[in-house]
């Protein structure tokens, strides 16, 4: 099993949906064009001369339809506080594994706390938040750690020159702040908090070629889910470059511009993980390049990896639990420069 296998990609047609119906291609499967619109999917399947298969969260059968005869299905269509619950349904119904690239802190919350136990009798696999955030924090976190089987704490500072938000991440956004009401969250003492204070503003000393910057501290991102779903850490905080965060903040920022051949936009990012126990400190490092499309390479080598057997767990996994963190990492080395110290 592996490449040549067909894989359905609902809401192919969005920004990073078309990242990974490329990156899909390369790596030798054929993409299954799929989403709630009918013509933006058939516009895609011309360009790319692919099966399209409509089908929307609100109707099962079409689901069905959709994901029938595939080895697999990637969700990249947001919000997915609407359509991951059905998407994850219609997978366990064909028998096939699920990957979301959701960020949003909610629906991944959802996904865990839905499916966990149903997946797991089944020995299903469903990997959610496969891509930048989430995804890739958790696989440095947990190569970072090695051989400690938990930490005191952990901290993942993102270091994004800029963020050109997709209609899609303020959607998303947009429900997530409506769901908890406008309030922000913290991870610590093993649980969420839900907040009314205003996030406090920090430095942290990123690795070359950042240096010291301005954060915002407590710019909870999807990884206070994952790594704790696995991991014995009760204090996990993510931080976010104040250029990154007003441009996300600000209405006018306009979408992501493509300017290589890939379609990559010119967004560069360093995330510097950093996890404690007691006085020892160990950290990994990512650089590279475009949110949107690097999260392409994160999610279809972990389909890949799902489909030739090389997991380490069943049910709804993160992943760092289900792959070889160090080992997943250096497969990505063509898109991501990581470094480990202990």
């Amino acid at each position: 099993m592996g490449p040549g296998q067909t894989v359905a990609v609902f809401g192919a047609y969005g920004h990073t949906g078309r990242f990974v119906v490329a990156e899909l291609r390369e790596r030798g499967f054929v993409p299954v064009l799929s989403g709630r619109d009918a013509e933006r999917l058939r516009k895609l399947a011309h360009e790319t001369g692919l099966d399209a298969r409509p089908a929307s969260v609100d109707d099962a059968a079409s689901l069905d339809r959709a994901l029938a005869g595939t080895a697999a299905v990637i969700n990249c269509a947001g919000p997915f506080a609407a359509t991951a619950a059905p998407v994850i349904e219609a997978a366990l119904r064909a028998g096939i594994p699920y990957l979301d690239v959701a960020a949003e802190i909610e629906a991944n919350l959802d996904t865990f706390a839905h499916f966990a136990d149903r997946a797991r009798e089944a020995g299903a696999v469903v990997v959610p938040a496969m891509a930048f955030f989430g995804g890739l924090g958790d696989l440095l976190a947990t190569a970072a750690l090695g051989d400690w089987t938990s930490a005191d704490e952990a901290h993942i500072a993102y270091g994004l020159n800029s963020w050109h938000p997709t209609t899609g991440t303020r959607t998303s956004g947009a429900v997530s702040r409506q769901r908890r009401d406008g309030r922000r969250l913290s991870y610590s003492g093993g649980r969420l908090e839900y907040r009314d204070d205003a996030p406090p503003t920090l430095e942290w000393a990123f690795p070359r070629p950042l240096g010291r910057r301005a954060v915002i501290g407590e710019f909870t991102m999807a990884d206070v889910v994952t790594l704790p779903s696995h991991l014995e850490i009760p204090a996990v905080c993510t931080y976010m470059t104040v250029e990154a965060a007003r441009d996300i903040a600000a209405a006018d920022t306009p979408e992501p511009a493509p300017v290589d051949e890939r379609g990559r936009s010119a967004q560069t990012f360093l995330v510097d993980v950093v996890v404690r126990a007691g006085g020892a400190e160990r950290r990994a490092v990512a650089r590279g390049r475009d949110i949107y499309a690097v999260t392409a390479p994160l999610v279809v080598e972990a389909l890949d990896r799902v489909l030739t057997g090389r997991t380490r767990a069943v049910g709804v996994v993160s992943a760092g639990e289900i792959f070889d963190a160090p080992d997943f990492l250096r497969a990505l080395s063509r898109h991501i420069e990581v470094e480990l110290s202990r």
